[in-house]
């Protein structure tokens, strides 16, 4: 079955520019929805590669749709929006969003955050370097792509995984939020510091021993953030 790029707007005009764009940009399977019924039956019947969300649905709360998604899926979701607070963004991430693009927008601000997306959603598929990377509570598997922690695998979006691996891969470095979202993201002014300080709390969240404490990733205050690897003793 051939992958889709789901669009999900109430406005059809952005759906048709969307599309438009797209399509110049490379993508041919573009599948469009007006309402969440209308998207959750193409997500059924196409199981899309990659989902564009308007967060203002006629008949659904974009928020609320993603969160119950993310129960049954990790494909990346893009929230569109006019919502611009700091607040509706932190909301975004908090509910399962990979990144937020906020209206009015360039279409092709889009296809460039699409392209990100994909990039990492085949690097989180395709990697074949076999190397482990093993902490006292955690280990990363770079040949399956895994995060295991306690004997089980964690769940992490593509972008969570790449962003811990680039910690992992640098350790003991601090970074800016700005470098972070260059390295990883591998755009320039496309996003702000808050795309990289909500997927750096979800993935704490899910490493750290204890929830509040903080023990590999530190925001050093006024520098940025760094991985301290506690390794694994040797036995």
């Amino acid at each position: 079955m051939e992958e889709y790029i789901l669009l999900v707007d109430d406005e059809e005009g952005i759906l048709d520019m969307l599309e438009i764009v797209l399509k110049k940009e490379g993508f041919r399977n573009i599948k469009k929805a007006q309402t969440g019924k209308a998207a959750s039956q193409l997500i059924q019947e196409f199981n899309p590669r990659l989902i564009v969300l308007d967060v203002m649905l006629p008949d659904v709360n974009g928020l609320e749709f993603c969160m119950e998604l993310r129960k049954k899926t990790d494909v990346p979701v893009l929230f569109l929006t006019a919502k611009t607070s700091d607040y509706d963004k932190l909301t975004g991430f908090a509910m399962g969003g990979d990144d937020y693009i906020t209206k009015p927008f360039n279409p092709m601000e889009v296809a460039a955050r699409i392209k990100v997306q994909l990039r990492h959603q085949h690097l989180y598929s395709q990697i074949d370097q076999s190397n482990m990377l093993d902490f006292e509570d955690f280990s990363i598997n770079k040949n399956s792509c895994e995060v295991k922690k306690n004997g089980g695998v964690l769940e992490f979006t593509a972008l969570e995984y790449s962003l811990l691996l680039y910690f992992a891969e640098h350790p003991n470095r601090i970074f800016t939020t700005a470098q972070l979202y260059e390295n990883v993201w591998e755009q320039i002014n496309l996003g702000d510091e808050k795309t990289v300080v909500m997927h750096i709390s979800r993935i704490r969240k899910k490493i750290e021993p204890e929830t509040d404490k903080v023990k590999y990733i530190h925001n050093i205050r006024g520098l940025g953030y760094k991985f301290i690897p506690h390794k694994k003793e040797a036995l």
